[in-house]
């Protein structure tokens, strides 16, 4: 019995073995075939992609704009960000020609009642990620079933055994086409393709977030390190909780 993935998130049926029996077709699938497959079988207008514009970013917009450069791409300006980050989401945008990217942004007034300062980040972490991240996200990806993320399983420990397909405890699918890609091959693909690299990557910048909250990553540093150093945070929260479990 297949997943009847042609229902609105809200009705879908969630059957783990239907899942995995998707994830065995996919797994066996190339990137771009995955993205392919999700976009004109599984969830047909109703797939979109959540991008930083980071440091690997580029892989996954380029795969896109391949085969469905129209796919929303929504891009969570947090008020936080690195210039260079706006500056490479509109070189990205042109370069390869990406005909939907839709900047959001925290509640004005949630900004007010909980950050007024801009200071929560050094207060609360998960709660400025919240407010930041979270809430404009589950806004914008209202309308759409499934969302591209750009996650691979080296980069956490939380990450090791995710799927190509995932479902998430708000009842919306997270598709990751890259999940078993490691560094190198990231690396290879931008090379092969002479993508534009962020500019920060050449200042040592390996994952590039926030501003106050991302760093340069020392020389034997694991690849997420520069990310809140200092903490044991990991994860901003729109990528926790899935396979059904609660938000």
């Amino acid at each position: 019995m297949m997943l009847n993935l042609n229902k609105t998130s809200a009705e879908t049926t969630h059957d783990i073995d239907d899942i995995a029996a998707i994830n065995s077709t996919l797994m066996a699938m190339s990137p771009i075939d995955v993205i392919d497959y999700a976009a004109t079988e599984l969830f047909p207008d109703r797939l979109c992609i959540v991008s930083s514009f980071g440091a690997e970013s580029v892989i996954l917009l380029h795969l896109i704009s391949q085969v469905h450069p129209n796919t929303p791409v929504i891009f969570l300006n947090t008020g936080k960000l690195f210039g260079e980050t706006m500056r490479y989401r509109d070189r990205l945008q042109d370069t390869l020609g990406l005909m939907d990217v839709r900047s959001v942004g925290p509640s004005p007034q949630d900004l007010q009642e909980q950050d007024p300062k801009g200071n929560l980040w050094g207060r609360d972490l998960d709660q400025c990620c919240h407010i930041r991240k979270v809430l404009p996200q589950a806004r914008a990806t209202a309308p759409f079933d499934a969302i591209i993320t750009g996650r691979k399983r080296f980069q956490t420990a939380q990450r090791t055994d995710m799927e190509v397909l995932e479902l998430h405890g708000d009842g919306k699918y997270r598709l990751n086409p890259l999940a078993n890609w490691d560094l190198e091959q990231l690396r290879n693909y931008i090379e092969t393709h002479d993508l534009p690299r962020h500019p920060l990557v050449k200042d040592g910048y390996l994952s590039i977030g926030c501003m106050p909250c991302t760093s340069r990553a020392t020389s034997d540093a694991d690849y997420r390190s520069g990310r809140w150093a200092g903490t044991d945070k990991d994860e901003c929260g729109i990528h926790i909780n899935v396979n059904g479990d609660g938000i």
